[in-house]
């Protein structure tokens, strides 16, 4: 049987909103969009003409929020001031939704890039502590997205395992990441199968999937730059197969095409839906 999972407030295919394509999409909102996705820390104190899009579409449209610099396994204090920004954000534009990375971006100042956590007791104990002073400052349970990573400092235990314990320790959803399984299953020499299955898929918010860059046979690059390929399109019908059908994001941070050729990737996540709400889900056994 399929697991349940938490699926928010937001179903079907989603589009991350990026200001490239706002103006066509509050204009012409594109009606296979089941939900859209921005980053609190790129609007958050934005005005004027751009600031009223964005409202009329949360008005209209469900929204969740992805967040870029909070930092949650860094060795610095939580940003207090900004954890009380996106409260505020969340909370004008009614949105109940937050996910954010399972990694850190700040020491001494922002370090502008997204950098892996230690796989280590210790460090699940630090990130499940700062998670739930996030959730109770923002009165909302969060998710945290599984990152794809190219080095693995001071590593005492599988990435699956840190992933599990944070999640069990913290007691918060998970935003699945499709792409990042398969990249760091190239880049690690693991199967990206048997990851997926070890995940605990009650607690999948929803999800995201998105290109990459193939630098070399045993590396990829988690780009956001380039369309979704097979391999990962088979993962998520996987995910679905076992954990049913969850929410699914598509995610283009550059080389942004124009919006009709994401719709059509976002199209292609709502038939994978389909198939997999019409086809009887199988569960993990024997998996």
């Amino acid at each position: 049987m399929a697991m349940s999972h938490r699926c928010g407030s937001v179903h079907g295919a989603g589009l991350g909103l990026r200001r490239a394509f706002l103006d066509a999409v509050a204009e012409r909102p594109p009606e296979i969009v089941g939900f859209y996705e921005v980053a609190p820390e790129n609007w958050i104190g934005v005005g004027g003409r751009k600031a009223h899009r964005l409202r009329v579409l949360t008005e209209r449209h469900p929204f969740v929020c992805h967040g870029l610099s909070l930092s949650i396994g860094g060795p610095e204090p939580l940003d207090l001031d900004l954890v009380r920004q996106i409260k505020r954000f969340l909370d004008s534009h009614g949105i109940d939704d937050y996910t954010e990375h399972l990694s850190y971006c700040s020491d001494d100042g922002h370090l502008y890039d997204l950098l892996p956590i230690p796989f280590t007791d210790e460090a699940v104990r630090h990130v499940a502590g700062r998670v739930r002073q996030v959730q109770e400052i923002l009165e909302r349970r969060i998710a945290l997205e599984n990152v794809s990573y190219y080095a693995a400092p001071g590593r005492q235990m599988t990435e699956i395992a840190f992933v599990n314990a944070v999640l069990e320790e913290a007691d918060c959803d998970l935003l699945l990441d499709i792409n990042n399984i398969y990249v760091n299953g190239i880049n690690h020499g693991y199967d990206p199968e048997s990851f997926l299955a070890a995940l605990p898929g009650e607690r999948i918010r929803y999800g995201h999937v998105a290109g990459h860059y193939e630098e070399a046979p045993d590396l990829r690059v988690d780009t956001h730059g380039a369309d979704v390929i097979d391999p990962v399109w088979a993962l998520l019908g996987r995910a679905y197969e076992w954990f049913g059908v969850f929410p699914t994001l598509l995610e283009r941070d550059f080389n942004i095409p124009p919006l009709e050729q994401l719709l059509r990737e976002v199209e292609k996540i709502r038939r994978l839906q389909a198939v997999y709400r019409v086809a009887a889900p199988t569960g993990l056994a024997g998996a």
